[in-house]
């Protein structure tokens, strides 16, 4: 099975100011990509975890990077390097979705042991590693593999999407 993989980035917008006799602007175009071959190697992907996943109200849930996770034909994945990781939140939550620390064996690759990102519902975080980083984001079978998301209140459940693009090797 192959798999290629793009990720981007982008901003752009036009700054504008209004003065006596003319507009002064800026203007941002900003973009960066990483395009991955099929593979294990720096510049390379063989595995691909996408979901759409729900959090009742208060929940949590811990992510196995090394193990439980199927892919989209149903065959577990044990990633030992993630080379692209998006989180989104849905727009219609009302409570946050909480990224990170994992009580147990987390995975340190992305926020360290203890780190967390809450994303207000809309909100959206992505991490990439570049093309020619043979190191990536490590995960570790058993002791550091665990990726923490949790819903930061009571009330009512939060939804987001994930999309994890890594390696085997």
């Amino acid at each position: 099975m192959a798999l290629t993989s793009d990720f981007s980035m982008s901003a752009s917008g036009l700054y504008t100011k209004t003065a006596d006799l003319e507009t002064p602007s800026a203007e941002l175009s900003w973009r960066r990509t990483v395009h991955l071959d099929s593979g294990t190697g720096a510049g390379k992907a063989d595995l691909r975890f996408t979901d759409t996943r729900t959090l009742a109200a208060s929940a949590t849930e811990d992510l196995d990077l090394a193990g439980s996770l199927l892919d989209a034909f149903g065959a577990a994945l044990t990633f030992v390097r993630v080379k692209g990781i998006f989180i989104s939140a849905a727009a219609a939550n009302t409570n946050n979705v909480v990224i990170g620390a994992a009580a147990a064996n987390p995975w340190i690759g992305l926020l360290n042991a203890t780190g967390t990102i809450t994303l207000r519902p809309g909100a959206s975080v992505s991490a990439t590693s570049g093309v020619a980083d043979a190191t990536c984001m490590a995960v570790t079978a058993g002791t550091g593999d665990l990726l923490k998301v949790a819903n930061s209140a009571a009330g009512t459940s939060v939804t987001y999407d994930i999309v994890i693009v890594g390696a085997s090797a």
